[in-house]
């Protein structure tokens, strides 16, 4: 149970348990702080005009940029 809560997934994906934290807390944090730019962009469209658009490209290409480890099956967008 606490290899498929914890280590299966980061495994599947060539990563350690660290790694996997780490990527997985970046990805959050910035699609936190895009979501919030987009929030104070909807109430002052003057502000962060290209933030959340931005934001939402560079984690597109990071992303798909990643690859599964050998022997795994393809995955599209999983952190």
């Amino acid at each position: 149970m606490i290899a498929k809560l914890f280590l299966d997934h980061p495994r599947a994906i060539g990563e350690t348990y660290a790694e996997h934290a780490r990527t997985a807390m970046s990805f959050g944090a910035r699609m936190t702080l895009g979501g919030l730019a987009c929030m104070v962009h909807a109430a002052i469209p003057g502000l962060f005009v290209r933030t959340a658009s931005r934001t939402v490209v560079q984690l597109d290409a990071e992303m798909r940029g990643r690859v599964p480890a050998p022997g795994e099956e393809e995955f599209a967008y999983v952190i």
